[in-house]
């Protein structure tokens, strides 16, 4: 997991060849104004998802992972708490290869990390993360979601 400034995203272009491509998404759109729903960049290689939804309580938060895709979260108009948990620390048995996710409901994660807006998150296959917990009660966020590199 990484979390740091949306200034400094071009920087772990390394360690994934799509980050860059993502820097030039933001570079030309407001997210700010990008309707709901998702959105096809490049196939099902790299696309965002613009989500608005109700928060989650550190109760109703469900830990996930991905083994395929890489996550890029963006908080917009308000901060997002995000648990975290190393997935070599979490059941295995979940993983659902359709979806590309293991939900794993009724595992609380080890650590919590807060979002702000002009902040992003990085999830890698290696990170269970717990989206969604945020005050008040409703927010609006970009997830980038993009080929890991290894796969």
């Amino acid at each position: 997991m990484i979390i740091d400034t949306l200034e400094n995203l071009a920087r772990y272009a390394p360690m994934n060849a799509r980050i860059k491509d993502v820097v030039a998404f933001l570079a030309a759109r407001d997210l700010r104004v990008m309707p709901e729903g998702h959105h096809e960049i490049d196939g099902p290689e790299f696309f965002v998802n613009i989500q608005e939804r109700g928060a989650r309580t550190v109760d109703e938060a469900v830990l996930e992972y991905h083994r395929v895709m890489v996550d890029i979260q963006i908080p917009i108009g308000g901060p997002e708490t995000i648990g975290y948990t190393p997935v070599s620390k979490l059941p295995q048995d979940t993983y659902d290869v359709a979806s590309d996710a293991a939900l794993l409901p009724g595992i609380r994660p080890e650590s919590y990390v807060t979002v702000q807006p002009g902040e992003f998150v990085i999830f890698f296959p290696t990170d269970g993360h717990a989206p969604c917990i945020a005050e008040p009660a409703g927010f609006k966020k970009a997830v980038f979601k993009v080929m890991d590199d290894r796969c």
